[in-house]
């Protein structure tokens, strides 16, 4: 890989640091700078030429292996597996196919036991998560707030097997929620189905809670095909001096 690529340092507008990060890396890879077959640098190195934390950086490969893009091989770091990618989004040991059968037979039961089982504590900790996510600007922040939310309500269900079933997916669900929400409007719909959500786990109605979250769900399986193989795409920037300007709050988390 070239120097001059893996040396230049540039400015722009504010966005998150791992959809900055993210529009950077995969933008050289679609362009042929970064050639299919050649090793990325290492963790260390990429976060320190875009200014963020490693953490940023493995969510970063993480989505990018997702999208067909890259391949880890153990001990020997990183590569460019393909220019386009691929529309079989992976996530971990998880394809999104794994996700979008799985989900429902899980999280809308879920839902529906939530509405008749949750203590008002842990209504009052639901509404206070989306609260949260609705108020947060912070890209990372509010996808891990998103894996809370889930895991809040599968607690809330009273059955154990869910919240199992989901800490064990944890990962995969927190890099296509990465993924997902860096595409334009979908964080604030994500806001507006979680609302629905709550509002039918505090009423105490079985039916509206997990018509909610089927339809949560749906959403999410429809903004994984318009993601499939694809980045969302932001003003242009090149190499010779001029690309995003990332918002570096919450990048160490």
């Amino acid at each position: 890989m070239s120097d001059s690529w893996a040396g230049r340092q540039v400015v722009g507008h504010r966005i998150g640091a791992v959809e900055y990060v993210l529009r950077d890396l995969t933008d050289s890879i679609h362009s042929g700078i970064v050639e299919v077959g050649e090793r990325l640098p290492a963790e260390s190195a990429l976060a320190a030429r875009y200014g963020v934390s490693r953490s940023v950086i493995r969510e970063v490969l993480r989505i990018c292996e997702a999208q067909g893009l890259t391949t880890t091989r153990n001990g020997r770091g990183t590569f460019v597996a393909s220019q386009q990618g691929d529309t079989r989004l992976v996530f971990g040991e998880f394809s999104a196919a794994h996700l979008i059968e799985a989900r429902p037979h899980v999280e809308v039961p879920a839902a529906g036991l939530a509405a008749i089982r949750r203590s008002e504590a842990q209504v009052t900790a639901l509404q206070e998560l989306h609260e949260q996510m609705q108020a947060e600007t912070n890209a990372e922040a509010w996808v891990q707030l998103d894996i809370s939310f889930h895991g809040a309500i599968a607690a809330a269900s009273g059955n154990p097997i869910f919240q199992v079933v989901l800490e064990s997916i944890s990962g995969a669900l927190s890099s296509q929620s990465s993924l997902l929400n860096l595409g334009p409007g979908r964080r604030e719909s994500a806001d507006i189905e979680h609302r629905g959500i709550v509002s039918a786990i505090a009423r105490g109605s079985v039916a509206e809670a997990e018509d909610a979250m089927e339809f949560h769900l749906d959403q999410v399986k429809e903004a994984l095909s318009h993601a499939a193989g694809t980045t969302p795409r932001g003003p242009r920037h090149d190499y010779a001096g001029h690309r995003l300007e990332h918002d570096t709050r919450g990048a160490e988390a």
